[in-house]
């Protein structure tokens, strides 16, 4: 049987990692949907938001997700606004398993302050508001998060427990 599961959460839950872990436990392929996007565009998704804006790259970002429901026994990490856009949480749901790495506010704040990765969102914000930012934004987007078909705490992951999951 041909799977793919798709690991959504907020920026810095550790969906790209997870996803990594899984994919070799599971003898998958593994696509990062953010990594995919600048590779077929050959520019950086800061650049996107820079030069275009948001709304431009949620529907690149749209059309990227489409293309993965061919993909076969795959792993694909979402970026974090991914479900919340478009109908994109029902197709996720439609074409694959999803997976929410739900994470604490504080958990996330601390990892992204200490992230090397740019992220667009954040840039006009000091460390004080990076938090208000997160929690106001995590509020907005639970309600596509939590219509995954598996939730799975994203602090210290076990990824034996989420292949367990996905597997039953």
């Amino acid at each position: 049987m041909d799977r793919r599961i798709y690991i959504i959460g907020f920026m810095g839950s550790g969906k790209s990692t997870a996803g990594k872990r899984l994919a070799s436990l599971m003898g998958y392929s593994f696509t990062d949907l953010d990594d995919m996007i600048e590779n077929k565009y050959r520019i950086t998704i800061p650049d996107i938001f820079n030069r275009y804006d948001e709304a431009a790259f949620r529907k690149v970002e749209h059309e990227t997700l489409k293309q993965t429901f061919h993909y076969k026994d795959h792993i694909i990490s979402t970026g974090g606004g991914t479900p919340c856009f478009f109908n994109n949480m029902e197709l996720i749901n439609n074409n694959g398993i999803s997976v929410f790495l739900e994470t604490h506010p504080k958990s996330l704040h601390n990892r992204l302050m200490h992230s090397k990765k740019r992220r667009p969102l954040l840039e006009q914000h000091s460390p004080e508001e990076v938090l208000v930012f997160i929690e106001k934004e995590l509020k907005k987007r639970e309600v596509y998060y939590r219509q995954a078909h598996h939730i799975i705490k994203g602090e210290d992951l076990d990824i034996k427990e989420l292949l367990n999951l996905i597997d039953h």
